[in-house]
């Protein structure tokens, strides 16, 4: 089960608002504060599962325990789909926006 410190992590990762995690996950955002301060009693394993899915979805990898090498639970970042951006070498006065 993901923790309350990868929720608030990731969310902050994603510059997400608990809002919008309520949106993308169906839980609601009473229960997200609540998960994610600890105190989130009323949680059951598909709460946990809805967010991490969510969250997932929105472009988190989580990790366990040891996964990526000495270390506790954590989280990453996806590798992105798509290129953002252009690679300086073909920067030039025509596309200069």
């Amino acid at each position: 089960m993901i923790t309350p410190a990868q929720i608030r992590a990731a969310r902050a990762m994603l510059d997400l608002t608990i809002e919008r995690l309520s949106q993308e996950s169906g839980i609601s955002a009473l229960l997200i504060l609540q998960i994610e301060s600890g105190n989130g009693y009323e949680a059951g394993p598909s709460d946990h599962l809805a967010l991490r899915q969510a969250l997932e979805r929105l472009g988190v990898l989580f990790l366990s325990s040891g996964e990526a090498g000495p270390g506790g639970a954590g989280l990453r970042l996806a590798a992105a789909d798509h290129q953002e951006g252009m690679r300086p070498e073909e920067l030039n006065s025509t596309n200069n926006d």
